[in-house]
């Protein structure tokens, strides 16, 4: 009963009398929509680890994933614009659960007049228009499966850009697969949803080819089978596997697809072969095709007919290509840090030639991928191709396509985005079409290191442009960027690269530090290689290795659109006495928390730059802290080089 009095007295005694460390009065406190019981909440996660996906963020002793290997045979048929193939889909049911039904994406349907897509389009049209393609959508003229030795047919039910096939057989858990063959076709859109499509030139049609087979839709421990329509903005989320597929095109194409080419004594003249056995060895640039070759008989193996091209590529989520006639082609090698070699290439036609177009296209990829490589994980195939076409900038496992009329460090940069996007989502392979930052501001992200290394900084930006961006962006942004792309504002989609981006810099030069940052960043990407992390894996994997409770952060800035504005409400000295140290009184007026950077300027010259953790906020908005001086305080500035986006910079500085 005694230590209860006493406990008692102690509490009313405390209620009574300030911490010091707060050592706030009613005269410095200021007006806040700070709540720091909203910031640092302990049920950020809604759930806890499991046997699939560890509490730790890295994959659990019973995580799964299936796996779709397919082998491709399509022609393009110039006269009417269409591609025509079959495809055969091994997949593997590593799951638990047994199958009864299959789902495929068949995203052609897309440009079918009468798709989602299509009726979600604004009438004034967007980057990703798909209106006014009367040929569009995607033929399925025949599927069957073969399981156990037995071949069935299915009938398919066609839901827009989604296929089921509901099968006469059960696929078993744990290791039970099955055949899927289906023979299709489809028009070629002239512009695909700036991913695809054709561009005219004066020397012939330059032709991209993604989204071109069927694909096998991911089935996971998340959501069990993703069936998220294809609609344009969101991208894909696909299964991993082997492909080993023949294009069959007219001979007088050239053809850089995803992969390795199987034939090239069949496809290749000999001193084109003999060109990239040179190009195989050398860090410059070496022509294969050059202008003055395009169109010429002796530039192709025969020029009339067909020829098929057959190429190969393992562990991938995807492939793409892309044919033309037009085509320069220069390749160099690319070095690993493993010693591996291989080789980038960029196909273009003349009305991109030149030094300020494509005729840096492969010094902007080769180099680009050898510094991904030696910071983050190195390029699993052996070579990869920038074509400039249609698309204003889209990405495959080893192919990019680039606009065709974009040059010097536009083009840089669209390269660089691009073949960065190996890495995220082809690599780490998340959910893009439910979590576009984890794509887009990942990789936008390691773009920024890029850009500052290649070539001395030709093309690199040391400010923080971005991190200012994002400050003048929160003040209307209403999309959180955990929104699905699709519920995204068609203006507001850019916070996916540049909002994402910025946070990861804070994170890294104001949170946790480089050494510690880069090294968790680097063992996620090493750890969630060729697999499907969640946001949730993400966020765990950061907090466990770099030792950091980072949830306030991943709250704030992935889940809410808040705002931050720190400022300074009172600078005085102690009893009015330089060499007793200065008193600075700060309010977080928004409701965002981040550290507090500080920089102190004394009447003598004496400069004291001060980081105060986040921490400072856990018990409200207004935080006082000493800072010991032996002259007057003349000037005290927060974030002086502006590493927070911080709303009003006019609170930010306090002067004598």
């Amino acid at each position: 009963m005694k230590v209860f009095f006493r406990l008692a007295f102690l509490m009313a005694a405390s209620a009574a009398i300030p911490f010091m460390g707060q050592g706030q009065t009613e005269q410095t406190k200021s007006a806040s929509v700070y709540n720091q019981h909203e910031v640092f909440d302990p049920s950020f996660f809604t759930s806890s680890g499991n046997m699939y996906r560890s509490a730790s963020g890295v994959p659990g002793p019973a995580y799964w994933q299936n796996r779709a290997d397919y082998e491709i045979h399509a022609t393009l048929n110039e006269q009417d614009t269409t591609l025509s193939g079959e495809v055969t889909i091994h997949y593997l049911n590593n799951s638990p659960d047994s199958l009864r039904y299959l789902w495929l994406q068949i995203d052609q349907n897309l440009f079918h007049p009468n798709s989602r897509g299509a009726a979600t389009t604004p009438v004034s049209g967007d980057r990703f228009d798909v209106k006014g393609y009367t040929k569009g959508g995607e033929n399925i003229e025949q599927v069957e499966i073969t399981y156990k030795g037995k071949t069935y047919p299915v009938k398919p039910v066609i839901s827009d850009d989604r296929m089921q096939l509901q099968l006469p057989v059960t696929i078993r858990p744990k290791g039970d697969q099955i055949d899927v063959k289906v023979k299709y076709s489809f028009s070629i859109p002239r512009y695909g949803a700036d991913r695809m499509g054709r561009l005219y030139t004066k020397n012939g049609v330059v032709y991209e080819l993604a989204q071109w087979y069927p694909r096998m839709c991911v089935y996971d421990d998340i959501k069990g089978w993703n069936t998220l329509p294809y609609m344009g903005l969101g991208e894909f989320y696909l299964e991993y596997g082997d492909f080993d597929y023949y294009v069959t095109v007219p001979a007088t194409m050239i053809v850089s697809g995803s992969g390795i080419l199987q034939n090239p004594g069949e496809v290749l003249t000999k001193t084109q072969q003999e060109r990239l056995k040179k190009a195989a060895g050398s860090d410059s640039t070496v022509t294969i095709v050059s202008e003055q070759e395009i169109g010429k008989a002796d530039a192709r193996p025969k020029t009339s007919g067909n020829l098929t091209w057959h190429f190969k590529m393992k562990n991938s989520r995807d492939i793409a290509w892309a044919a033309s006639n037009a085509f320069i082609w220069d390749a160099a090698r690319v070095n690993y840090p493993s010693g591996r070699k291989g080789l980038a290439n960029a196909v273009y036609p003349v009305e991109s030639n030149g030094v300020h177009r494509y005729g840096r296209a492969t010094q902007y990829l080769k180099q680009s991928i050898e510094f991904y490589s030696r910071h983050y994980f190195e390029f699993p195939w052996d070579n990869a191709t920038a074509v400039a076409g249609v698309a204003l900038g889209m990405e495959y496992p080893g192919i990019v396509f680039c606009m065709y009329n974009i040059q010097d460090g536009n083009l840089f940069h669209d390269v660089t985005h691009e073949i960065g996007h190996n890495w995220f989502p082809m690599i780490v392979g998340t959910n893009e079409r439910r979590f576009m930052w984890m794509d887009e501001g990942m990789n936008t992200f390691i773009n920024s290191f890029a850009s500052n290394w290649f070539n001395g900084g030709e093309y690199g930006d040391t400010s923080n442009r971005d991190i200012m961006q994002v400050s003048r962006v929160l003040k209307t942004s209403t999309d959180p960027l955990i929104t699905a792309p699709e519920n995204m504002g068609l203006r507001n989609y850019g916070e996916y690269y540049f909002k994402t981006a910025a946070g990861l810099k804070i994170l890294r030069n104001v949170v946790l530090g480089p050494e510690r940052f880069d090294y968790a960043f680097k063992q996620y990407v090493q750890t969630w290689a060729f697999k499907h992390p969640q946001p949730e894996d993400f966020f765990r994997f950061m907090n466990n290795a770099a030792g950091e409770d980072l949830n306030w952060f991943w709250k704030e800035w992935i889940y809410k659109t808040w705002q931050l504005d720190q400022a300074i409400s009172e600078v005085r000295q102690v009893s009015d006495n330089p060499a007793e140290g200065c008193l600075i009184s700060l309010v977080n007026k928004q409701r965002m928390a981040m550290p507090v950077i500080v920089r102190v300027t004394e009447q003598n010259g004496q400069v004291t730059n001060l980081r105060l953790p986040v921490e400072v906020w856990q018990r409200g908005p207004d935080w006082t802290f000493k800072v010991n001086t032996t002259t007057p305080v003349t000037k005290v500035e927060l974030d002086p080089d502006h590493d927070l986006p911080d709303a009003n910079l006019q609170n930010n500085v306090w002067s004598k």
